[in-house]
């Protein structure tokens, strides 16, 4: 480079790729201020500390749910409810997290993370005072607006005030916080329901987001970049509605079909295409007519953000469907459901681990790329010990399995994230970081889809043609496909039988949740090494 050529040193494996070509156009499209004054260790702590306690309850929330859908569901009468219950919510958290990036941009993570704690209490307090289903439904979609927005916010407001280099081990922390929240949750929603009713699971939770509401408003001061547009101009109305309508489109047709109501079913039929058209409509709003975007489309033709989010796409899809099939295999093996979900915890503790330990390695060494080779082969290693697990496995050995796997699976969202934040300005950070939590939701949804069908499918292939001529085959196959309960009620003679079949299913779940696996290890390597700085400026 000569002294006569710009001052800006071109892109390179040091230096983020993604710059406004426009310098002035650069200020008009900033979002937060860059920080240069690093906070000190205390005032770190008291601010996360704030938002954390958001993402505790979230977390805590989700078990909590998962734990209570029967007995919700039992006191209103509808086994429909069980499903819409999970649904409802994930579908709300999905479709609103993406747009948190440029919201808070524009308005300041303080009042995002203020919304968000309002309207998941408003969720909460809907929920716990319910009369009918559709009430307490709506509750849901209300909580999954304010919960999406409490997690996604929570990793913004960390890459504001952390460095790059010290990044991932903030970021573990606060992965350690919504794991707790995790493990926690079944227990307490247990707990609440037998000693005061389901009800109380919900309303007690209140108090707790009033109180990190006011802690919010007093601890979050993070200066939003000032252009002459006023704000509500600034807003990307059109590429928020047809992102929103894409992902709620998608979303309820993969989470009804096959699970509420056939394939062949015209909400599915209708949903998924709809969801494509607007997906179309989306990339040309953002490309061609958004003066700031919700997720700008260059952001996602990078090489090291693109291979980031396929990477969380593909792995979160294999991870969703072990977490969703695993317990049934142990209930297979003869345990209960509540010992089955037992089974996970190690999973979630390596999780914890893992998101922590890549944070200090990073911080140590100031690299990724040959951590995240090294991170992805374990997350293989570990999806093909799955494949090998028999109806006589030892009972430790799934256990270091499911640890590993959890140990990758930390890891490579925090390498990922470091990743993807490293490759753009400051400027981009939060948008990119939704644009990953859009790929990560996504990603859980078509993991269960896929791994329910490969189940569903085999299974089905498998009883027919050992009991297929057998007297009500037709009636048993089916009650059997619904329900691991029918085992115990079968004739002696059909037992190994049906737990054969189950095996089979099974390994062919973990077999394509491996290759799914291998996916998100090719997509990785793609990523590019950029410089980890050690301070605000990245100078």
């Amino acid at each position: 480079m000569s002294f006569d050529e710009p001052a800006r040193a071109p892109a390179s494996e040091e230096t983020p790729l993604l710059h406004d070509a426009d310098p002035a156009h650069a200020d008009e499209t900033s979002g937060q201020e860059p920080l240069t004054e690093e906070r000190s260790t205390k005032e770190l702590i008291l601010i996360l500390g704030s938002i954390w306690l958001g993402v505790f309850l979230a977390a805590l929330d989700t078990t909590i749910v998962a734990t209570l859908s029967a007995p919700i569901s039992s006191s209103f009468n509808s086994f429909s409810l069980l499903s819409w219950l999970a649904t409802s919510y994930l579908i709300s958290n999905a479709a609103c997290q993406p747009l948190s990036g440029r919201l808070t941009d524009i308005y300041s993570r303080r009042w995002g993370l203020v919304f968000s704690n309002v309207f998941f209490a408003l969720g909460n307090l809907i929920c716990g005072l319910a009369q009918t289903q559709w009430a307490i439904i709506l509750g849901r979609v209300v909580a999954g607006v304010g919960g999406g927005g409490l997690t996604a916010i929570s990793t913004f407001v960390t890459s504001d005030l952390i460095p790059l280099r010290k990044r991932g081990v903030w970021q573990g922390i606060g992965n350690i916080c919504y794991g707790a929240g995790m493990g926690l949750g079944g227990v307490f929603g247990g707990w609440i329901n037998d000693t005061l009713g389901w009800r109380w699971a919900f309303l007690i939770q209140i108090p707790f987001l009033v109180v990190s509401c006011i802690l919010v408003i007093f601890t979050v001061n993070i200066p939003v970049k000032d252009t002459d547009k006023a704000r509500i101009k600034r807003v990307d109305f059109l590429g928020a509605i047809t992102l929103v309508v894409t992902l709620v489109t998608l979303l309820l047709g993969l989470n009804t079909g096959g699970n509420q109501v056939p394939w062949t079913h015209p909400i599915v039929l209708v949903s998924l295409p709809l969801s494509a058209v607007f997906l179309g409509v989306f990339i040309y709003v953002e490309a061609y007519i958004a003066t700031e975007p919700v997720i700008p489309v260059k952001l996602l033709l990078d090489r090291t953000v693109a291979s980031a989010c396929l990477t969380n796409w593909f792995t979160t899809m294999a991870v969703f469907g072990l977490l969703f099939y695993l317990p049934v295999y142990f209930q297979v093996q003869g345990l209960s459901a509540t010992a089955a979900g037992a089974r996970l915890i190690p999973q979630a503790i390596g999780t914890s681990i893992g998101s922590l330990g890549s944070g200090f390695i990073m911080r140590g060494t100031g690299r990724y790329k040959v951590l995240n080779y090294a991170v992805m082969a374990l997350q293989v290693l570990s999806a093909g010990l799955i494949c090998t697990l028999k109806l006589d496995t030892p009972v430790w050995l799934p256990f270091v399995y499911f640890f590993l796997g959890g140990v990758a699976y930390g890891s490579m969202l925090t390498i990922t994230l470091v990743a993807l934040i490293s490759a753009v300005d400051h400027q981009h950070h939060a948008v990119v970081t939704s644009a990953s939590y859009a790929f990560r939701s996504t990603g859980s949804t078509i993991g269960i889809t896929v791994a329910s069908a490969v189940f569903q499918n085999t299974l089905k292939t498998g009883l027919w043609a050992r009991f297929g001529e057998r007297e009500h085959a037709s009636e048993i196959i089916s009650r059997l496909r619904d329900s691991l309960d029918e085992i115990r009620k079968l004739p002696q003679d059909w037992i190994p039988g049906v737990l054969d079949s189950y095996m089979d299913s099974l390994r062919a779940v973990f077999v394509t949740l491996l290759g799914l696996t291998i996916l998100g290890a090719a997509v990785s390597i793609a990523m590019r090494e950029h410089k980890l700085h050690n301070n605000l400026s990245r100078r």
